[in-house]
């Protein structure tokens, strides 16, 4: 059976799609699925992070590949990557316009990271459109919370009345995460969390959307 694959797309840079893709890919893969990492972005931060993993540790890189793709390559890209792998995800680059709707199109769930600030929410509503014309399911995950302020509220609630799905699990703004990017690793891999208990949640959640989707 062919894997699933996961856009995740946002227009607004820096909104955390690269730290966002590649911990799915080490919750999935930390479940015994095969994933691989597909980077659309030509700023290569994903591309840079599998390399700093790879020099690191090859096997930290066993049942996780990578592979970069341009936006007209991507479907064909992803029929031969979802033949050999259980999940294949997909970094893309800030832009909601013609060029991302190829790597929305092949997707079975896409994924819109929104810190928590209203311009992000704003720059969200291009992508759920450009999504909705594709007819995919997408999922909001807000990210870089910041638990009990009340700008945090506000733009969750804010998100629900979009009219898209919010996911109940969110990642919180903690410096562990770009820590661990910047190593190539993620917070998955050292010890047991508050934040790799967040990646796990989230990752569940991805994964039953996948399963009923």
């Amino acid at each position: 059976m062919p894997g699933h694959v996961i856009t995740v797309a946002q227009q607004k840079g820096g909104s955390g799609k690269t730290t966002l893709a590649a911990h799915l890919a080490l919750g999935f893969r930390q479940q015994g699925k095969r994933v691989a990492l597909v980077d659309l972005d030509p700023q290569g931060s994903l591309g840079r992070w599998y390399m700093t993993r790879i020099e690191r540790d090859p096997s930290l890189c066993d049942d996780l590949d990578f592979t970069t793709s341009s936006a007209w390559g991507i479907s064909l890209e992803c029929r031969k990557l979802t033949a050999n792998n259980d999940l294949v995800i997909i970094d893309t680059p800030p832009k909601a316009d013609s060029d991302l709707r190829p790597a929305l199109r092949v997707a079975d769930l896409v994924v819109v990271p929104v810190s928590a600030s209203h311009v992000d929410l704003w720059a969200t509503e291009g992508v759920l459109d450009l999504a909705n014309r594709e007819n995919r399911d997408t999922l909001l995950v807000m990210n870089r919370t910041r638990q009990g302020t009340r700008l945090g509220a506000e733009v969750a609630q804010a998100a629900l009345q979009l009219g898209a799905d919010v996911a109940k699990s969110a990642l919180a703004h903690r410096v562990g995460y770009a820590e661990t990017m910047g190593q190539g690793l993620g917070v998955l891999d050292g010890r047991k969390t508050a934040a790799s208990d967040e990646v796990l949640s989230l990752m569940a959640e991805v994964a039953e959307r996948l399963a009923t989707g």
